[in-house]
């Protein structure tokens, strides 16, 4: 029995060692899942580049925070593992449903952009259900195979837990992303990184008060009793000059042509819209959060403030802070499903039959993917292809749409501008917009005024081509009665002639954090490839 058992001492260590093998084994493999967009954008990719040492400084950050994982799953009682794992496995799912659709890792600037954009989150699913549900198998694989290294090695030996063990595992746990924030290493690992970038956002400093206007309107200027920015989702430029256009032929309008959104996503767009851009001088070291915002100039120029928005049923959308939220003097959500433009439209008719002045910002529901969303079941066929779809719920979103506007309403006491956040790009398997490396059609967007005779006289020579969403700002300043020229000076060019200089956003659109820049580009180019 001695000689036997001494034999096999040395096989059950051997098989001791292999089985730990095999569970490190597995970890790596899962762990390789959840962090293959960390791995691609910031190993391969530098090793692509010839900047091995940042690859190989980034290989061993995540094998820090891998090691790390693993160790805290080994140590960590069963019921305390399977939260390590949900918490985990939700971060991972994030990265992957995200990166799986953009192609670009996870940050900051993107996190706060999808809670901004949470009110689309139904439509995203439909769109994009065959990625996201390879997102979660990802995931899925990952978590298992996680799972099945812990069962491994702990079923070599189970270690005793006790304060000791917790304060250690607690430590280790918090120590990437102590080092992440404060020394020069990178990326945070896909388990990690969305609970650490949502504690970057709950505990940035306050949003900073916005600055006063620099101008002062002249009382004596005759303006409009109601101005109204119309601003639609998801509409592009060259259906809408097919389909909606022609129905306005003989309503007296101006019609600027294709101009360029200020970003091909909905959040940066608007804040650049609500903000203000001084386009000459703008770089991403702007702060769209300082700037005097269009509610600042209308209360100044007497003007009673509404915000109507048609996708949110809660509290404001498109990363509207407190300090611009105090502005607005009456925030009415309208959803009201796929009637709602119309509904809106109505509202808005007999808002501007009022005697008191009034400024009027609407975001309409629009036509933002999934298209089938947008219009009645059966209209045309499910399997339609997506730019019929397309057409079919702008049709829909837009039907009448500006007979019950205008109807009634006395055209020389008031000014309205209809435009949209962005574009479509309708390349069928494509990303409709705000995809990483974005297309022209995801910036051309409608520009349109419906404008008193005298203030339409100003824009009889006006171009119709060259324009940009930043000269809706200072021409809308010049109609409530301050300078136009200075009005130009500070923003951009009047509508009577093109931008002075194109510029766009992307997500990161407002400082994040310790990141005092955003995401902006600029020239005398149309944007987009």
């Amino acid at each position: 029995m001695g000689a036997e058992g001494t034999r096999n001492r040395p096989r059950g260590a051997r098989g001791g060692v292999l089985q730990l093998a095999a569970a490190t084994l597995l970890f790596a493999a899962g762990y390789a899942i959840a962090n293959r967009y960390q791995l691609t954008h910031n190993v391969l990719y530098r090793i692509a580049a010839g900047d091995m040492e940042s690859a190989v400084r980034a290989m061993l950050f995540l094998g820090v925070q891998a090691a790390i994982l693993f160790a805290a799953l080994v140590l960590l009682p069963g019921r305390w593992a399977a939260l390590l794992l949900v918490l985990a496995g939700a971060s991972i799912l994030v990265n992957h449903g995200y990166s799986g659709i953009v192609g670009e890792p996870v940050d900051g600037g993107t996190l706060a952009w999808m809670i901004a954009e949470t009110g689309q989150a139904g439509n995203a699913a439909g769109q994009f259900t065959a990625p996201l549900l390879l997102a979660g198998a990802q995931a899925a694989a990952a978590l298992t195979l996680f799972a099945a290294a812990r069962w491994l090695v702990r079923s070599l030996a189970a270690p005793r837990w006790g304060r000791g063990i917790a304060a250690g595992v607690a430590a280790m746990l918090l120590l990437p992303a102590t080092l992440y924030r404060h020394a020069d290493v990178w990326p945070e690992a896909a388990e990690r990184n969305i609970p650490g970038l949502g504690w970057d956002l709950m505990t940035a400093p306050p949003p900073p008060p916005r600055a006063a206007p620099e101008l002062s309107s002249d009382p004596a200027a005759k303006t409009p009793r109601h101005i109204v920015w119309l601003i639609d989702e998801s509409v592009a430029a060259a259906p809408f000059a097919r389909l909606i256009a022609p129905r306005l032929a003989g309503v007296p309008h101006l019609d600027f042509g294709v101009a360029a959104a200020m970003g091909q996503c909905s959040a940066p767009a608007q804040v650049a819209l609500r903000s203000g851009v001084d386009v000459r001088r703008a770089s991403p070291a702007i702060d769209l959060r300082r700037t005097p915002s269009i509610w600042a100039y209308a209360k100044r120029a007497g003007y009673r403030t509404v915000l109507i928005d048609g996708q949110t049923a809660g509290a404001p959308q498109n990363l509207l802070l407190e300090p611009e939220r105090a502005l607005i003097d009456d925030f009415r959500p309208m959803p009201g499903g796929i009637d709602t433009d119309r509904t809106i439209a109505d509202a808005v008719n007999a808002a501007m039959k009022d005697d008191a002045k009034s400024f009027t910002l609407v975001v309409l529901r629009g036509v933002h993917f999934q298209y089938r969303d947008h219009y009645p079941a059966g209209a045309i066929p499910a399997d339609s292809p997506v730019a019929l779809q397309y057409d079919t719920a702008l049709g829909w979103s837009k039907a009448r749409f500006f007979e019950r506007l205008l109807g009634g309403v006395d055209r020389d006491a008031v000014a309205i501008v209809y435009t949209s956040d962005h574009g479509q790009n309708l390349t069928p398997g494509a990303l409709p917009h705000c995809s990483r490396e974005a297309v022209r059609d995801e910036f051309r967007i409608p520009l349109l005024a419906f404008l008193p005779d005298a203030l339409a006289a100003r824009y009889a020579a006006a171009p119709r081509r060259g324009h940009s969403a930043s000269q809706i700002f200072p021409a809308t300043l010049g109609w409530m009665g301050y300078d136009p020229a200075k009005a130009a000076a500070l923003y951009d060019n009047d509508l009577d002639r093109p931008t002075a200089r194109y510029v766009w956003f992307g997500r990161t659109v407002i400082p994040m954090g310790s990141d005092t820049h955003v995401t902006l580009a600029g020239g005398p180019d149309f944007p987009g490839n």
